[in-house]
C-alpha cells in the first residue's frame, strides 16, 4: 500500500469478534488507526482490545451488543459523540447466513434474524453515524456484501434476498450524497473460510466444513486487504463496488475442487 491515509482516523467495525470483521480490526490497527469494535461475544472483543492495544499501540473501544438493537446503537452513538469519537469510516460487517432451504420449507426465526442482522442492523448503525459524516462532510461508509447479492445459488434464497438489500442500500446511499465528500463502497466476497458455515448449519461442524473441502478458499485477511484499500483511497476516489473470489472460484456455483 502507498501513502497511509488511515492513521489517527478512528474506524468503527461491526462483527469485529470473528472472521473479516477481526481481519479488519487488525489491519487497521496496524495502520494506526483508532478503532470501536462491535460484537455480540465481549470476552472476545475485550481480548482483542489488549491484543491490539499492545501490540499495535492503537487506542481501542468495545461496545457488547446486537445491531439489530436500536436503543444500543443510539446509546453507542451518544457515548462516542460525547467522547469525541465520532466514527470516520463505519465497516458494517456483522451479518449472517442460517439455513440452507427451499422457501417453503425454511424456518422463519432464521429469516428474522437474517433480515434484522443483514438489512436492519446496516441501516441502524448507518442512520445512527452517517449524519454526523454528512455534518462534517467527509467520511466512509464501507458495507461488507457477498457475492450472494450478485448471483443467486440454490436454496440461498433469503440470504442472498438481504445481499440484494446490501447492494441496493449501497447504490442508494451513493446517489443520496452526491455533492458531499463521505464514500460509500461495498466489498463482496466469494468463498471465505470463516465462523459463516457453522453458523449457517447451526453448529455443525462436519457440514460446515465440506463448504470449503477441495480449493483454497479466501481468507479474512484477503478481504480485509480490499477493504483498506477502498479506505486508503485519496479523498477524491470513491471506490464503489469490490467483488472478489478465491482463484479456484469463478461464479457462485462454479468451483474447482481437487478429488481425494
Amino acid at each position: 500500500m502507498s501513502e497511509n491515509r488511515l492513521h489517527d482516523k478512528t474506524v468503527l467495525i461491526t462483527g469485529a469478534t470473528a472472521g473479516i470483521g477481526e481481519a479488519c480490526a487488525r489491519a487497521f490497527a496496524a495502520r494506526g488507526a483508532r478503532l470501536v469494535l462491535v460484537g455480540r461475544r465481549r470476552d472476545r472483543l475485550e481480548a482483542l482490545k489488549q491484543q491490539l492495544s499492545g501490540e499495535a499501540g492503537v487506542e481501542v473501544r468495545v461496545a457488547s451488543l446486537d445491531v439489530s438493537d436500536r436503543d444500543a446503537i443510539a446509546s453507542l452513538r451518544d457515548e462516542l459523540e460525547r467522547s469525541d469519537w465520532q466514527p470516520d469510516i463505519l465497516i458494517n460487517n456483522a451479518g449472517k447466513a442460517l439455513g440452507l432451504d427451499v422457501v417453503h420449507e425454511g424456518s422463519i426465526e432464521d429469516w428474522d434474524e437474517m433480515i434484522d442482522t443483514n438489512v436492519k442492523g446496516l441501516l441502524y448503525l448507518t442512520r445512527a453515524f452517517l449524519p454526523a459524516m454528512v455534518e462534517r462532510n467527509r467520511g466512509h461508509v464501507v458495507n461488507i456484501g457477498s457475492t450472494a447479492g450478485r448471483w443467486l445459488y440454490p436454496k440461498g434464497n433469503v440470504y442472498a434476498a438481504t445481499k440484494f438489500a446490501v447492494r441496493g442500500l449501497t447504490e442508494g446511499l451513493n446517489m443520496d450524497l452526491v455533492g458531499t465528500r463521505v464514500r460509500v463502497s461495498s466489498v463482496d466476497p466469494g468463498l471465505v473460510e470463516t465462523e459463516f458455515s457453522k453458523v449457517r448449519f447451526h453448529g455443525d461442524e462436519a457440514r460446515a466444513g465440506q463448504v470449503y473441502r477441495g480449493y483454497t478458499p479466501l481468507r479474512p485477511a484477503d478481504v480485509a486487504d480490499a477493504v483498506l484499500y477502498v479506505c486508503n483511497a485519496p479523498e477524491h476516489v470513491d471506490v464503489f463496488n469490490i467483488v472478489l473470489m478465491p482463484t479456484d472460484q469463478r461464479h457462485s456455483m462454479v468451483v474447482h475442487r481437487e478429488e481425494g
